[in-house]
């Protein structure tokens, strides 16, 4: 959409609760309504109706020290709908479009109490597929889904990866020096792009599906195989640059920031 259509939709008042809410859950502490104008450039009789619908919608409190804070509304609405289920719900479109475009099966992948499961899975189309079965558990150490879910995270999160992880049918407990080292480079890199390590002539490409905060909530990959035959499929930089895109895609309409329909 043209930075004029933009504009000419453009809604002040909901932008202006937005603006609030925003300011609210980035304050560790409760603000008065001059906190609240000051921090937001505006008047203080300006946003005084605003917040005066915020507080009766329940969205946000007022304490009896005339200091406005968040409810918990949001977080309600939030789980009104189920983290996995939405996540699902916004991936596979862009999923089943990557497959069709890369003629490659792809899958997402999800850290779930100690183990990387199969989410989601979409096969290539065509005759010649290599795809993992929805509910299938797969390696932390060996895969480029494990990579990747462990490297976009922060010390905490990696950590409880590391020590909670339960081995599967082939994979080995990687030294957790050479481990981190091996992170450190795809987070350097943005993605895994690598030879499996469970089946020869496979290329894992995994990118990682970002939270706000850049944390790894899922990782979606691609099992890699190359034609050898006059077929012109696409070659590995191209598929690596859809499963880049469409990473980025389902990051930014989970958080928000959906960016324009791909062609």
């Amino acid at each position: 959409m043209a930075e004029g259509s933009a504009d000419k939709y453009r809604a002040p008042a909901l932008d202006k609760g937005l603006d609030i809410l925003e300011l609210l859950a980035a304050s560790p502490v409760g603000l008065t309504q001059a906190d609240i104008a000051k921090g937001l450039g505006r008047g203080a009789n300006e946003i005084y109706r605003m917040l005066d619908t915020l507080v009766r919608r329940s969205y946000v409190v007022r304490a009896e020290d005339d200091k406005y804070m968040l409810s918990l509304r949001l977080l309600v609405l939030a789980n009104m709908h189920p983290p996995r289920r939405r996540l699902l719900d916004i991936a596979d479109p862009p999923m089943r479009h990557a497959a069709q475009k890369a003629e490659q099966s792809v899958h997402l992948a999800l850290w779930e109490d100690g183990d990387i499961v199969i989410a989601s899975s979409f096969s290539a189309p065509g005759n010649w597929r290599l795809s993992l079965r929805p509910g299938s558990q797969i390696g932390l150490y060996n895969t480029g889904s494990g990579l990747v879910l462990a490297a976009f995270q922060d010390e905490n999160m990696r950590g409880r990866m590391l020590r909670e992880h339960t081995l599967v049918g082939g994979e080995e407990l990687m030294p957790e020096p050479a481990f981190l080292k091996i992170l450190q480079e795809t987070r350097e890199l943005g993605h895994a792009c690598e030879p499996s390590r469970h089946t020869v002539g496979v290329v894992n490409i995994s990118f990682p599906i970002l939270d706000p905060f850049g944390h790894a909530v899922a990782a979606l990959t691609c099992p890699y195989l190359e034609r050898i035959d006059a077929y012109a499929a696409p070659p590995l930089e191209t598929v690596t640059g859809i499963m880049g895109e469409t990473a980025a895609r389902i990051s930014q309409q989970l958080n928000g920031t959906l960016p324009e329909a791909p062609e």
